[in-house]
This record gives structure tokens, C-alpha cells and sequence, in this order.
């Protein structure tokens, strides 16, 4: 899941003991954009299974979505059978609410599941003591996309081997900007990328410490990842190699049709954010290589899991239809059919994931890019504070970019909000 950014109209929700002739009514609470319902996937399996009916209820956003499932797990009553669980709040369910949930780590097949899942993925819903909340359902590694005409009209290459080649490490990246920015040929109104939110939050997921502790307790001034991101970040948005976009505003939303940047870095659900902005006109204008820094290790944005409400009436039956929703050949349909790209390593390198291209980003290997970078990504530690975290950087680093204030004192900015939320 793209953090919920991506919005889906509501479903019904009968939340009572059996549907009609007697059949088991299932009920999901998610939001966004799960894509399901939308590829067929609850018929199919009510189809298999005809005693089960299946009905979702969905929250836009994940945040409001968050806070009523906060509320019902307090009371003990009042979840879905199955609800989803979003990155940004996994690490508190698992710290805080964890028994509330079905381990699938104690299931009979238990090793099977494991084995289809990447070991971070797995990793990221399991509690100290082994416990694992939900099953995974789609990721979001990372690449870097590039308007591949910008690039051209600035005499750079456009071959995404070629690409990748320029950039093998972030400052190599960052030099390829001021190249990009000193052309006398390029767009004169189009900055190297859209954002500084584009160079750090890729590359504080790839230290060996991003915002946690093995513990995980919220850390930041000693974390390698953040004072390298941070480094990085700032010395774009100080040297202008930025839009000075805010992303996901309005105005940053806007730019992706007038060319006002040359690349941004890519979680595997951006490219139906790029399509569903660009439309029809923007097919052949980009293209896909690999992200800075990914011999070193990769990086992942967004991603979500489904997890069973232990104290649900119909337990047994949720969790099979969980197990089935998120099994291999269920998510290279979801890939090839809605665009979310696996948490499956077994999915992935399935020759429908694998081979896969992408005609409109210029027939990119799509599935080669994003499996690459999945299979590089490190687990590190997580805190129930990640999202708040990041969010706290993001808005320094934009001060940064418009000139408001300089490094240090957003960096201060930044430590005084976390502080406020972390305590």
C-alpha cells in the first residue's frame, strides 16, 4: 500500500453471525486501496468456498482508520474479522496489542508462511518473543524513476542501465543533479528532483539503524541512518537541486504535468501514482533505474499486512481467508492485475512477476527493478513513532528547500517535534 494515499469508495459491512442461507459472513476492515475487491479475488473465493460470504468496509485514510482500530482494540470488541495493518503503525500493535491478534507463527504451516515472505517483511509483524500478528500483503521497494525526455534534452543518458551507472552511490547521485542543473540544453524550469523527502527517505533506510533501537525505542541522533540521509537531504535542498515541492500537496501533485522535476525516488506503488496524475499523456515520458546506494543495501516505503482479531466469532474462517488472500499465486495476481508489488519473495520471483514490464514507464523492467531491490533491503528495527519521525524530517527539509531556515536550524526543528511526540 502506498501509505494510504490512494483512496477507495467505502464497501457495505454486515457485521453479523452468518450471511444468507446460512452462510458465514466475513467482514474486513481496511483502507485505501487493498485491490481485492477490484480484482475479483473475494468472488473467486466465495466461489471456492460457497458457505463464506465476504463483505469489506474501508477507511480512506490510514490515520482515522487507525484511531477507531486504536479505540476498538482498548474496548476489546468491535473489530472486522480481518483488519488490515498499516507500516506506519505495525510496530505499536505488535509492542502493545499483540495478543489481540492471531500468531501465525504458532500455526501449523507456520514454516510455510514464513518461507513465502520476505525475511523482513516477516520480521516487521513479528513481537519479541516470536509472535507474528498479521500476513503480508503487498511492499514498496524502491527505485528511482526519471523523466527520461528531460533527461535527454539535458544531454544525460536515458538507457536505465546507463542511468543507474551515473548514480551508484547518493553523492554520485547528487552530482548527476548539479550536471543536470548546469546543462544549458535542459528545461530551465525543471529542478534535478522533487523533493529533498526524495533523498532521505530512501537513504535512511538503508543504514544499519534508521529511527529504533533493537529495542525498539525511538532513536535519532545516534542513528547512522539518519545523520547520513540528513547530510544528504539538506545538502540537496541547500545547493537548489530541488522543486521545493512539499509531496502529496496539491502543488506537488501539479508539477508531475509540467516537467518540474527530473526524477523522484520510487516505492514500487508510485508508478500508479505517476500514471494517475500524468494520465494518457504521460506514457513514454519516464522511465526506471536502480536506486543510490543499492549495492550497499536497499530500501522499502509502505507495505501492509492482514491480521486476525483473536477475539473474533469466526476465527478459524478469517484466517484461512487471510492465508488465502496473501498466499504466492494470490499475490502475483494482485501484482499483475492491480500493481502491488509483492512482499513474496516466492511471488516475486515467479516468471509473471519477474518478467514483468511496464509500457508505460517506457517498458521498464518493472519486475527485475523493484525484485532487485526487494531481495537488498536489510530488516532494521522499527518504532511505533516512524511515521511521526519522518514526518518531522520531511517538514525541515522543506524549510530547507524554500529558504526559510538553514540546515542546523531545521535539523533543531525537527529533534524539538520528535521530541514532542516521543517524549
Amino acid at each position: 500500500m502506498s501509505l494510504a494515499l490512494l483512496t477507495s469508495a467505502c464497501g457495505g459491512s454486515d457485521s453479523g453471525d452468518g450471511g444468507e442461507d446460512g452462510q458465514t459472513t466475513l467482514t474486513l476492515g481496511l483502507y485505501g486501496t487493498f485491490g481485492y475487491e477490484e480484482a475479483g479475488l473475494y468472488d473467486e473465493y466465495m466461489e471456492l468456498n460457497p458457505d463464506i460470504r465476504i463483505e469489506q468496509s474501508v477507511v480512506a485514510q490510514s490515520g482515522p482508520y487507525y484511531q477507531a482500530l486504536q479505540t476498538r482494540l482498548a474496548a476489546g470488541s468491535g473489530m472486522a474479522d480481518v483488519q488490515g495493518l498499516e507500516i506506519g503503525f505495525i510496530a505499536d500493535v505488535t509492542a502493545n496489542n499483540a495478543d489481540a491478534f492471531v500468531d501465525f507463527a504458532a500455526a501449523n504451516n507456520a514454516d510455510e508462511l514464513e518461507g513465502n515472505y520476505y525475511d523482513w517483511k516477516w520480521d516487521q509483524a513479528s513481537t519479541d518473543d516470536g509472535r507474528v500478528i498479521g500476513l503480508g500483503t503487498d511492499a514498496g521497494p524502491q527505485a528511482m524513476c526519471y523523466r527520461q525526455d528531460l533527461f535527454e534534452q539535458a544531454g544525460l543518458p536515458t538507457d536505465p542501465a546507463a542511468v543507474s551507472a551515473l548514480w551508484p552511490t547518493w553523492d554520485e547521485y547528487l552530482a548527476t543533479g548539479q550536471q543536470y542543473l548546469a546543462s544549458p540544453t535542459r528545461q530551465q524550469d525543471s529542478a534535478f528532483v522533487d523533493s529533498p523527502n526524495s533523498v532521505f527517505a530512501p537513504a535512511v533506510r538503508q543504514g544499519d539503524t534508521t529511527y529504533a533501537d533493537e529495542d525498539g525505542n525511538p532513536v535519532v541522533e545516534d542513528s547512522d541512518g539518519v545523520q547520513t540521509a540528513w547530510g544528504l537531504a539538506s545538502q540537496a535542498a541547500g545547493d537548489g537541486l530541488t522543486a521545493r515541492l512539499a509531496q502529496f500537496s496539491d502543488e506537488w501533485n501539479a508539477a508531475f504535468t509540467n516537467g518540474a522535476f527530473a526524477t523522484i525516488a520510487c516505492p514500487s506503488w508510485m508508478l500508479s501514482y505517476i500514471t494517475s496524475q500524468m494520465g494518457d499523456e504521460g506514457s513514454g515520458l519516464w522511465n526506471i533505474a536502480t536506486l543510490p546506494g543499492q549495492s550497499e543495501a536497499g530500501s522499502t516505503w509502505g507495505g501492509s499486512w492482514l491480521g486476525v482479531p483473536s477475539s473474533g466469532e469466526h476465527v478459524e474462517e478469517a484466517t484461512a481467508l487471510v492465508e488465502w488472500l496473501t498466499a504466492p499465486e494470490q499475490q502475483i495476481r494482485m501484482f499483475t492485475e492491480q500493481g502491488f508489488f509483492p512482499s513474496s519473495s516466492v511471488a516475486a520471483d515467479s516468471p509473471e512477476v519477474a518478467g514483468a514490464t511496464s509500457a508505460y514507464f517506457s517498458d521498464a523492467a518493472i519486475g527485475q527493478v523493484f525484485g532487485d531491490a526487494a531481495a537488498a533491503v536489510q530488516r532494521t528495527p522499527i518504532s511505533q513513532y516512524d511515521t511521526q519521525i519522518q514526518d518531522a524530517f520531511s517538514a525541515a527539509l522543506t524549510s530547507v528547500a524554500d529558504g526559510s531556515r538553514d540546515p542546523d536550524q531545521a535539523y533543531a526543528d525537527a529533534l524539538a517535534a520528535i521530541e514532542q511526540v516521543t517524549g
